[in-house]
């Protein structure tokens, strides 16, 4: 696969997991790699790519002398003084994702990219896609921001890569032009690192860059909007909840129905679409766009939303005991997944709190007064929630956990069990990040299930289910 980088100095920026993978793809394409990173640790987890020639280089704050090219890790900020330094220099910055889309084209015979977006529901939405596509007999993988990075996926020849992205790896994305690709929607997230909500959606919308199909939820304003002005070229599908128009999927009779690729035909029915609840709904209907415009037939939308089987810490049943639900919805990172996550409940002692990088939630709280029986609130930025909660739900008792980690878990669950009653949903869906209490959301996850059981280990009538 040897092409346009053969020869090259190239720095890898971040010895993460994209950033291995990147250096043992420039490597194996002639480059010469240099890989820098702030943390030793991470740096000494590479040593085996110091046999294949790699120079492993702690805390570079500009490109060595000579350098032709920097693959940055998706979590460096454009200000990151390295960056800042490359691009002053006139060295291009480039992330993962673009070093995939460069490689598989360089192939001759590259796959087809299948792209999805948005704040949130992208990796629900992606590995449905993947659901479906198998179902039709195509070789697929999901990857991206899903876990695979790009390049390990173009490596292993697939035909078709169903493509989660983020708004950081579109940011250093800059010739990437999937043949279908979705913004699912767009709400406050990332703003510390964009800058503002402008920005943010401006790098959602790279994904519509040179697509064929451009695929909008009708639904939501961003989404509509982003596609109709960088997709002008591309061919237009949206999907809505509501019953579907000319060039629409949408929902009709309890069946998802699809009037872009075919008359009225019936895809699935409304029972296929688990965990049920209209966000999951929309992100089957994108799935099925996706899939549509790659050519799959009806029969293989309905199969692969049956087999599909959702990713841990979103909308997961923990367990069941004495009427009532303990829900992991950890993935729930900020107040529009949130909003979600609670609208599926109609009564609900939410535990939420954590690193709100931004965003507001006076209007999550709002919109879901009505169904909240208590809160209780952890992470640093509980205080932001106590006072929205104070203005719009006074009447909702609401209780604040100081202790962090697993043991301000188990408080926060214990605290939530207290307020519950038969018939309540006891839902973990932050509305932050985790970042402040917990290595990540899983961690969260996790901590939130322990407490769980912990909490209903005496009670007889305790069911447990998974998580």
């Amino acid at each position: 696969m040897a092409g346009r980088f053969e020869g090259l100095n190239v720095l890898v920026a971040g010895a993460g997991v994209s950033g291995r993978s990147a250096a043992e793809a420039l490597l194996a394409v002639g480059a010469a790699v240099t890989v820098t990173d702030a943390s030793a640790d991470r740096l000494a987890a590479l040593a085996s790519l110091q046999a294949q020639g790699a120079a492993l280089v702690e805390g570079l704050t500009e490109p060595p002398t000579g350098a032709d090219l920097v693959v940055t890790s998706p979590g460096w900020r454009p200000d990151a003084p390295l960056l800042a330094a490359a691009v002053a220099a006139g060295v291009e910055v480039i992330g993962e994702v673009e070093l995939a889309w460069r490689l598989d084209q360089d192939s001759g015979d590259p796959a087809t990219w299948l792209a999805v977006t948005g704040t949130n529901g992208k990796t629900t939405t992606v590995s449905m896609l993947e659901s479906i596509l198998r179902a039709a007999g195509v070789d697929v993988v999901a990857c991206g921001n899903v876990g695979l990075p790009v390049v390990d996926a173009v490596r292993a020849g697939h035909r078709v890569l169903a493509v989660e992205l983020s708004s950081f790896q579109l940011h250093w994305s800059d010739s990437v032009a999937a043949f279908a690709a979705v913004v699912l929607n767009v709400a406050d997230d990332h703003l510390d690192w964009h800058g503002s909500l402008a920005a943010y959606g401006a790098a959602k919308a790279k994904v519509y860059s040179g697509s064929s199909v451009a695929v909008a939820n009708a639904d939501d304003a961003w989404s509509t909007r982003l596609a109709a002005a960088a997709a002008a070229d591309a061919r237009r599908v949206s999907v809505t909840l509501d019953a579907p128009r000319d060039g629409q999927l949408g929902v009709e009779d309890a069946s998802l129905l699809d009037r872009a690729f075919g008359d009225r035909v019936v895809l699935a029915a409304l029972a296929d679409v688990h965990p049920a609840g209209p966000h999951n709904v929309a992100n089957a209907l994108a799935a099925a766009a996706l899939a549509r415009a790659y050519g799959v037939q009806p029969g293989a939308v309905a199969e692969g939303l049956r087999a599909f089987q959702p990713g841990a810490h979103r909308s997961v049943l923990v367990a069941e005991a004495a009427g009532v639900s303990y829900v992991d919805d950890s993935k729930a990172t900020n107040p529009h997944a949130a909003d979600a996550a609670l609208r599926a409940h109609p009564r609900v002692v939410w535990i939420a709190g954590g690193l709100l990088k931004g965003a507001e939630i006076e209007e999550l709280v709002a919109a879901n007064a009505a169904r909240l029986q208590a809160v209780v609130l952890i992470g640093r930025d509980r205080d932001q929630f106590a006072t929205a909660l104070a203005r719009h739900a006074p009447d909702v008792p609401v209780r604040e956990v100081a202790a962090g980690d697993d043991a301000g878990m188990l408080q926060a669950v214990r605290s939530a069990n207290e307020f519950a009653r038969p018939g309540s949903v006891v839902l973990l869906a932050p509305a932050a990040a985790s970042m402040d209490m917990f290595t990540d959301y899983a961690h969260r996850g996790r901590a939130f299930a322990d407490a769980v059981r912990a909490v209903l280990a005496d009670a007889p009538a305790a069911s447990t289910h998974g998580g």
